[in-house]
């Protein structure tokens, strides 16, 4: 049985903060308090330091939460499953924060030409990758359910915050991008409260950190070894300082059957999970970059489905935004500011010449 918890084991340890000696006579004069939970299907790790922290880590629970009532498909009265509920027959009235997910979501569509499309989410109920009725569709279902699959048909109606989607049988999942807007929003209460220091982070998906670590130098953050379940085992360690970070990969969700690994990131054009020779990706956004949050978990999406020669292209053509990707023949693909941060990579993978 492949259900939550087992989920949530393994995303414990895609991303792990790694206790650096680099400066370590030059310390924080501020105390750092933590908060820690489950929510959104996966943890949440909060650190915070200066200003009213304790303050910014409360209202920060309570914002992801509300989120997570509000845009879960596991909440049957989220406004997502409304939406859902209401494909090809009406408008749905939504809470702001989803609207933006969804319209942001949708741009990036458009950007991507289809790479990234979250009404992709029909496919991650019908393959249920996971949970205990996870299983390899019938061809033809897969082709079936292909015609539901559209960003164009997700229908905006910015005067009151609805959302439709054109079609009957149509689903959204906005799991590649409420964790991306929490980090967002997270980052503007961490602002309001005045807090110095400190790090967000939502399991796999969405990292942020903010100024200096305890030790007063950059966060040194752990990226997962993409086929070793073991804590400790690093793909390699990346430093960042007032930055996003984001890893999709394909061990986060999968089964194996006949030898082939089926996983949870699907590519939209054709109902599978995507094969073009990605493992695992990682991206690192600056801090100045625009909703940077969403941004770095959608781009991890769109890069694992584009492969490593067009993913690496569309990083290098993204301002403010380096990266990883990991081929599934072990060959590492690095943009020149990932690299200048990046170290410690396992001797299973070699880097591209």
């Amino acid at each position: 049985m492949r259900g939550k918890r087992r989920i949530i084991g393994w995303i414990l340890t895609a991303f792990l903060v790694i206790a650096g000696c680099s400066g370590c006579g030059k310390t924080q004069t501020e105390q750092f308090f933590d908060r820690n939970g489950v929510a959104m299907d996966t943890t949440v790790s909060l650190r915070a330091a200066g200003g009213d922290a304790q303050g910014a880590l409360q209202e920060s629970m309570d914002f992801i939460n509300r989120l997570d009532r509000l845009a879960g498909t596991n909440h049957a009265d989220s406004d997502v499953s409304k939406i859902n509920a209401a494909a090809g027959k009406s408008y749905v009235a939504v809470d702001p924060d989803v609207y933006e997910m969804i319209s942001f979501a949708k741009t990036y569509s458009e950007k991507s030409r289809g790479a990234w499309d979250i009404s992709v989410g029909i496919f991650t109920k019908l393959w249920d990758i996971g949970n205990p009725d996870e299983h390899i569709p019938a061809p033809a279902e897969i082709q079936k359910h292909l015609s539901y699959v559209n960003y164009k048909d997700i229908l905006l109606r910015p005067s009151d915050h609805a959302v439709m989607l054109a079609k009957p049988g149509m689903y959204i999942d906005l799991g590649g991008v409420a964790k991306g807007f929490a980090v967002d929003e997270i980052l503007k209460i961490y602002k309001k409260h005045k807090v110095t220091n400190g790090l967000i982070n939502l399991g796999a998906s969405s990292m942020y950190a903010m100024n200096t670590n305890a030790k007063g130098t950059a966060w040194n953050i752990g990226i997962k070894h993409p086929r070793v379940q073991e804590d400790g085992t690093y793909l390699g360690i990346v430093k960042i300082q007032d930055q996003f970070l984001s890893t999709s990969g394909d061990y986060e969700r999968y089964f194996i059957k006949n030898g082939v690994r089926y996983h949870h990131i699907f590519d939209p054009k054709t109902g599978y999970p995507a094969r073009h020779g990605v493992m695992s990706d990682s991206l690192v956004i600056q801090g100045d970059v625009p909703h940077g949050g969403m941004l770095s978990d959608i781009l991890t999406t769109v890069v694992f489905v584009l492969g490593p020669e067009k993913g690496l292209a569309f990083i290098e053509n993204t301002p403010g935004v380096e990266g990883e990707i990991t081929g599934t023949d072990g060959t590492v693909y690095m943009t020149k500011g990932f690299k200048k941060n990046f170290s410690d990579l396992h001797p299973d993978f070699h880097l591209a010449q």
